[in-house]
């Protein structure tokens, strides 16, 4: 690990937290450790690609009903599950709710490192996609309703001439309305404008 992160550790097992947390520390980890999914949720987290290690069975609700709440609550940190009393049902469903891993204690360390490492590098690719949407919607709001208009049809392949009969415009004006397009998504060729209107589409964008 040569870039920054962090690992979160929810456990209700004092020894647990100190083992995992000198275990991550020496791996280079910022690293975060709470007895309860009461104090995590309480706490001001680092704002760095993370992965958060959870405890399947917690004092007043389980690790698979948190996992469900952080994602309802939009919380996306990758979760490694660990436990002691694991069962294949459970390890199902953690997995199925979008687990990276459901380890069983006693677990060997590169296990949970590898796990968590993974976690990682999930989040840092959430969080540039997320980074570069952001970009491309701000660049959106840019555009005129009229490129907005014009945009969907430039990406379905429409010609200039078919979009100037569809919408009742000279085709010099489209071709002006489909270059301030190109110039304001920032987009290299068509290729490149058709991605990003279904990245906008699937957004749910709107003129």
């Amino acid at each position: 690990m040569t870039q920054q992160s962090a690992v979160f550790v929810i456990d209700d097992d004092p020894s647990i937290l100190a083992s995992l947390e000198s275990l991550l520390l020496s791996e280079g980890y910022t690293v975060l450790t709470f007895g309860s999914a009461q104090s995590f949720l309480a706490a001001k987290l680092p704002d760095l690609p993370a992965c958060l290690v959870l405890d399947v069975r917690l004092k007043g609700s389980s690790g698979l009903e948190f996992q469900r709440d952080l994602a309802r609550g939009g919380i996306m940190t990758p979760v490694v599950f660990i436990t002691g009393h694991g069962d294949v049902p459970m390890s199902v469903a953690a997995m199925k709710a979008g687990a990276i891993e459901f380890l069983l204690k006693p677990f060997r360390d590169q296990d949970l490192l590898d796990a968590v490492n993974n976690g990682i590098e999930q989040d840092r690719r959430l969080r540039t996609q997320s980074s570069h949407m952001a970009e491309l919607r701000s660049r959106y709001t840019t555009m005129t309703p009229r490129e907005r208009e014009i945009l969907p049809l430039v990406a379905s392949g429409l010609m200039n001439k078919q979009i100037a009969s569809s919408l009742q415009l000279s085709e010099v004006t489209v071709k002006v309305h489909r270059a301030q397009i190109m110039q304001k998504l920032h987009a290299r060729n068509l290729a490149d404008l058709v991605r990003m209107s279904d990245r906008l589409a699937t957004d749910g964008a709107k003129a």
